[in-house]
């Protein structure tokens, strides 16, 4: 049934990426369209009485391609889709066709404006997405190819590895260079200076570059509303929740049937300063559960607790650990 709604400020209509299900009309109050851009949202545009909201989605239920959040107390109304289909269905055909021909031309407009965005971050930034991935393979295929296995690691060498990288894959040898003190920084290999210009790298693990390259791949190449992410600021979050899942299954926790454990939120909290130095919230969690990396929050012993897979986020945390460093490689 259409009918008014009241938003409280900073209140949420919808969020990027949310199934849509109707359009709304703003009666009283303030809008904004907001846009998630990296760690941060940017404001596409403010919409006040009058103004109407999720429109677009009426002709092809694509879920929501902004958030919408209230600047102020906001009443809107809210006209169910299936309530005006019914209305639509007694539209004239060429009146259809318009309506759908418009929202067609504007959402490609869009999608072009958002390609061509994309493409200019990725111009500039000093490591874009694909790079990362072309040197992480380089990598780990020249030291398992050519690598030597040692107590420490795979030694690779200095001099293959530049011949790949500059001759085969036509890459930069300086990017190589800030790529391998990246992961020297992350505590994935080292480098040691031997005099006269050479050097000697190992690499720890090389199977984790291979995995790494295999997950970043996957996730660059599905659709948006398919990909799920770990932001920089929520990194903290994961890094509370490894800590503490690491310290209860030490204790003797058991996993679920699903491979996940409990973690007492309350507790966590209450212990976060004195183990972690910072305070980890009960909140701080909400972004995660959103994303379904964590479950839903539930009662425990009169305390809040979510359920997750520990064994998951122990592999995702490095590799999105690893993306966050490359985004924040500056040109000199």
């Amino acid at each position: 049934m259409a009918g008014p709604r009241i938003l409280k400020k900073n209140e949420f209509l919808f969020r990027e990426g949310d199934t849509s299900e109707a359009m709304y009309v703003i009666k009283i109050g303030k809008l904004a369209v907001l846009k998630a851009k990296g760690n941060s949202e940017i404001t596409l545009a403010e919409l006040g009485p009058g103004d109407m909201i999720g429109e677009m989605a009426f002709f092809d239920s694509k879920p929501r391609s902004a958030s919408a959040r209230a600047l102020v107390d906001t009443t809107i109304i809210e006209l169910p889709f299936k309530s005006l289909n019914a209305q639509f269905k007694t539209f004239p055909e060429w009146a259809k066709a318009i309506m759908r021909t418009v929202n067609n031309h504007l959402r490609s407009a869009n999608q072009k404006i958002k390609s061509l965005e994309k493409s200019d971050e990725e111009t500039n930034a000093v490591f874009p997405p694909h790079t990362v991935t072309r040197l992480c393979a380089i990598l780990a295929n020249v030291a398992k190819v050519y690598g030597e296995e040692t107590a420490d690691g795979t030694l690779v060498p200095p001099a293959t590895l530049r011949r790949h990288t500059i001759q085969i894959f036509q890459q930069p040898t300086n990017k190589m260079t800030t790529m391998t003190e990246v992961l020297q920084g992350l505590g994935h290999m080292k480098i040691e200076e031997l005099g006269e210009g050479k050097q000697r790298l190992t690499l720890f693990k090389p199977d984790f570059l291979v995995n790494f390259v295999d997950f970043y791949n996957d996730f660059l190449f599905k659709s948006e509303d398919k990909r799920t992410s770990v932001e920089e600021k929520e990194m903290k979050t994961v890094k509370a929740l490894l800590f503490y899942g690491r310290k209860a299954m030490s204790a003797g926790a058991t996993k679920s049937e699903k491979g996940e454990i409990k973690l007492n939120l309350t507790q966590m909290q209450n212990d976060s300063m004195r183990d972690l130095g910072a305070l980890f919230g009960v909140d701080d969690v909400n972004s995660l559960i959103e994303k379904k990396l964590v479950g839903e929050k539930f009662s425990l012993d009169g305390a809040l607790a979510v359920s997750f897979s520990l064994d998951e986020l122990e592999l995702q945390y490095p590799y999105w650990e690893l993306i966050h460093a490359c985004r924040t490689i500056t040109r000199a």
